[in-house]
């Protein structure tokens, strides 16, 4: 393959890469990826590649980190836009918001949340900054409810001893919450996430032409559950 001219060369060549490796993913799924068809994609030669990514793990690891960082951004920016005394409005703003982001861009959801990729194992300390920071703003807002004693969580299951260190190195990242607004944190998001995958994958019970009837139920729900009235 001939490498393009300099008045062709890509400008942001790493950015054309990942772009380019979600349109694959969109078409053919994570297992297809391929940096060489990539390259093909692209009209560049493997080589170029292998100077912004080694190898097909090292590219998944910049695609989670960046879907997670998106995912989290998106998050952020719901919980700020409602004043930071109005928790209750916040709680379901960031609940709009998930659901929101899953479906502007599927493919990073089922990225970070999704069946795992065969031969693949995500670098723990790597993608962690970005994974902790895309749950900051859900936790933010459980531990502002516990502060002001709002949080509803009698005979509530708490993080299993022997797993505090894991939930250090969580706060050293993500910051400085009680433990107990992680485990209701954890609760919340496995419910919003069950619902929201069900339905970017067309797996939802009939409750309407989407899922936005049963997910603004079960927000609601969790309100009437964690939230002291």
């Amino acid at each position: 393959m001939v490498r393009p001219s300099k008045k062709q060369q890509i400008p942001n060549l790493q950015e054309a890469i990942k772009e380019t490796a979600w349109n694959q993913i969109a078409e053919f799924g994570a297992p297809a990826l391929s940096l060489r068809a990539i390259a093909r994609a692209l009209n560049i030669t493997a080589p170029a590649i292998y100077n912004y990514f080694p190898d097909r793990d090292a590219l998944v690891t910049a695609l989670i980190i960046d879907a997670y960082t998106s995912f989290g951004d998106f998050q952020l920016a719901a919980r700020d836009e409602i004043p930071a005394d109005q928790l209750i409005e916040r709680l379901k703003a960031i609940g709009e918001m998930y659901r929101q982001w899953a479906r502007t861009y599927p493919q990073r959801y089922q990225l970070i949340f999704g069946t795992p990729l065969p031969g693949y194992q995500a670098p723990l300390m790597e993608v962690l900054p970005s994974g902790a920071r895309s749950l900051s703003a859900l936790v933010s807002v459980i531990d502002d409810l516990r502060i002001a004693n709002k949080l509803q969580s009698q005979d509530y299951p708490k993080i299993q001893p022997g797993y505090e260190p894991q939930f250090e190195v969580w706060k050293g990242f993500a910051g400085n919450y009680d433990i107990l607004s992680l485990s209701v944190s954890m609760i919340i998001w496995s419910r919003v996430h069950g619902l929201v995958s069900l339905e970017i994958s067309n797996n939802l019970p009939p409750f309407g032409v989407d899922g936005s009837a049963l997910y603004h139920y079960e927000l609601e729900s969790i309100v009437r559950q964690f939230v002291k009235e």
